[in-house]
């Protein structure tokens, strides 16, 4: 099923919303159809997830009208929506960990037999979804804390399904999924849509807008900007629809010779359980891509370098000495730092706040025994264009852009030599992109030697000075600047092989 002439199943005319006398949204239109995948994209703060709030019946628009099958409708509450077929996947689960995959399905919602629940009937109910969706391999009496993430967002999706919905809104469904379990999301919005669920789908990679959706919406600053067939839609139009500017423009310009240094980096024959033979140099002033399928390794060369996972054989040389990295403090001492790609689960403490996520490292690692004298922390945070209430803010409140900055000012508070960063703009919106791969250039300047992987091959491609491909726990070549991606999935998959640029 794809776009048709039927009448939408949903459609919105002229939402209005205000909060607190500010206005959030302002006339916009959207409609979804039964078998089709609408996207809606925009920058932080453009009215996305409270547009698809007032879908849900999370909040009510002050101006406009939702109509439902051709019928005008006002939810007052998110119960309201689900009875009337409409559910939201949050893009935080919401299950709880030590009840079983039934019992988080009809959550609140349990059929009662005798007096008690019937478990019997919402075991069978929920297999019967979960075989609808052909996902068997999950039981519904398997307990939630034991299931991977992927199938944890299968268990929301299908805890949404429960409902008769017919209409699902999925908020950033991919942000906690590894790559490899990405592509079984994409399997099963393709059976979602085929079933004739209209899916409005919410996500900062484009890719998966262009890979998922039949049609893209986009807001800015709380205004309808456009809406067309995705097929219309080149990636450089996209952006320029977001943030005013082409896809190019977002990454700073590479560095000129003149701009590197001495090898900061080296590693020689570096392996272990994941990794083999692994040579690489980074030098100052450069930053270097490492690109690969999933499971191919750059993650292990990551941690390998900053000592989480160390080398057992092989050298790693730290502006020519040659240094033992056997653990992480080990790594941060010798001017390592590394950026997580599970920026929530590893990279900041989110209860807490600015300050102390800025000095954690700093104090951990240091204490006051380096002398790295008094640190300037505004100046810190201004220098990586932190937006927030300022340094007592607990993270948890900063959208995803800036709660990166925060990671990478925690690093930058110990004064790193070698900067590795894995993943450094997940599930963080277009402009705030273009802020952390200016800072990330800006540190390059500065002399610090970078080692980027990134699975977005377009963002790999336009920050790095050069490329290293990984292929089966090796590094398969070395292209310059600029590759094709063609050429760098050649060798991602072992078709062929490249010497050193």
């Amino acid at each position: 099923m794809g776009l048709t002439d039927e009448a939408p199943t949903v459609r919105m005319l002229g939402i209005g919303k205000q909060f607190l006398g500010n206005p959030v949204l302002r006339d916009v239109d959207l409609e979804l159809r039964a078998g089709e995948v609408h996207a809606l994209v925009g920058e932080n703060g453009a009215g996305k997830s409270t547009l698809m709030k007032i879908l849900a019946g999370v909040h009510k628009a002050d101006a406009g009208t939702v109509e439902l099958a051709g019928h005008a409708v006002s939810f007052a509450s998110p119960r309201q929506a689900q009875a009337a077929g409409i559910s939201i996947v949050h893009q935080e689960f919401n299950l709880l960990g030590d009840r079983s995959v039934a019992e988080n399905v009809y959550l609140g919602r349990e059929p009662v037999r005798r007096g008690h629940v019937d478990r019997k009937r919402m075991e069978s109910a929920t297999a019967d979804l979960l075989d609808g969706l052909g996902e068997r391999g999950i039981s519904p009496r398997t307990a939630v804390r034991r299931l991977p993430v992927a199938q944890r967002q299968v268990v929301e999706i299908v805890k949404a399904l429960s409902t008769d919905a017919r209409v699902l809104a999925m908020d950033e469904p991919t942000a906690a999924l590894a790559d490899h379990e990405v592509e079984l999301l994409y399997g099963l919005v393709n059976r979602l849509r085929e079933r004739g669920i209209a899916i409005l789908y919410v996500s900062h990679r484009l890719r998966e807008v262009f890979d998922l959706s039949q049609r893209i919406t986009v807001l800015k600053d709380g205004e309808l900007v456009t809406s067309l067939p995705t097929r219309e839609l080149t990636a450089d139009q996209l952006v320029r629809h977001m943030v005013g500017r082409p896809l190019d423009a977002l990454f700073p310009e590479l560095a000129t010779e003149s701009e590197r240094g001495a090898v900061r980096l080296t590693v020689r024959e570096g392996g272990n359980a994941r990794l083999s033979g692994i040579d690489l140099d980074v030098r100052a002033g450069e930053i270097v891509g490492l690109a690969g399928l999933q499971g191919a390794g750059r993650s292990a060369v990551a941690r390998a370098i900053a000592g989480v996972d160390p080398f057992t054989t092989g050298s790693v040389e730290i502006d020519g000495e040659r240094r033992v990295i056997g653990s992480p403090r080990a790594a941060i001492r010798r001017g390592i730092a590394f950026v997580t790609e599970d920026r929530k689960g590893e990279g900041l403490a989110l209860r807490q706040s600015v300050r102390d996520n800025t000095l954690l490292v700093r104090r951990a690692s240091f204490g006051r025994a380096r002398g790295l004298g008094a640190l300037d922390l505004t100046g810190l945070l201004r220098s990586v264009t932190l937006v927030s209430r300022g340094p007592d803010q607990e993270v948890r409140y900063l959208s995803g852009g800036n709660q990166q900055k925060v990671v990478l000012a925690k690093w930058l508070a110990v004064e790193p030599k070698v900067l590795v960063v894995d993943e450094p703009t997940r599930g963080i919106d277009v402009g705030a992109k273009k802020a952390v791969y200016d800072l990330l250039r800006g540190l390059a300047r500065g002399g610090v030697a970078i080692l980027m992987i990134s699975s977005e091959l377009p963002e790999l491609i336009g920050m790095s000075d050069r490329v290293l491909v990984m292929h089966e726990g090796r590094i398969a070549g070395e292209l310059p600047a600029g590759p094709a991606e063609e050429t760098v999935m050649s060798l991602a998959t072992g078709h062929s092989t490249a010497e050193a640029a």
